[in-house]
């Protein structure tokens, strides 16, 4: 599921699996579709 969530001013999209966060919430749905619940290896 994609949660709202406000930073900033700004509202962002985050995937409650991984915790990633989108500024757009059809990214945000797309990405929930493939992902596989661990942290995104490409964030160190």
């Amino acid at each position: 599921m994609v949660a709202t969530t406000h930073r900033d001013g700004e509202t962002w999209y985050e995937c409650e699996d991984c915790g990633l966060l989108f500024d757009d919430r059809d990214d945000a749905r797309m990405h929930e579709t493939d992902c596989d619940g661990e942290d995104p290896s490409y964030i160190q």
